[in-house]
């Protein structure tokens, strides 16, 4: 299929129009906005309570390791959905499709269990010791 260059123009509209609001609200928000400084507004404020000491504050690595690996097991089971839709229809046709599918899935899954095996072997997931 040969693509024109006029094919593109909506999508190419639908982006300036999109950069347009962007740029046009910012500038709306900074020229209208309130210009009243204050040291009591300016204070840093977060959720209703008030800023007391420093922000960096040491935080356990294995806080950030469990949400790496939250993510990363999240991700393999978002590519897990439209594989099995696919696969409920090549099961109805019965090919050999379907089995190289239900193959590489076990492949896929033993993959993913050993992964979770190391990490777990690891304590990355034992919060006390």
């Amino acid at each position: 299929m040969n693509y024109q260059p006029s094919d593109f123009l909506p999508i190419l509209v639908q982006l300036v129009a999109a950069l347009a609001f962007i740029v046009a609200t910012m500038l709306a928000t900074h020229w209208l906005g309130p210009k009243r400084h204050s040291v009591l507004k300016d204070d840093a404020f977060e959720c209703g309570i008030e800023s007391v000491g420093d922000a960096r504050t040491p935080i356990s690595v294995k806080y950030f390791l469990v949400a790496i690996l939250f993510v990363l097991f999240d991700v393999e089971i978002i590519f897990m959905y439209p594989w099995a839709v696919n696969f409920m229809g090549w099961v109805k046709s019965t090919s050999d499709v379907a089995i190289t599918m239900f193959l590489e899935m076990l492949v896929f899954m033993g993959l993913l269990l050993l992964g979770f095996i190391y990490v777990i072997k690891k304590g990355v997931l034992t919060w006390e010791k």
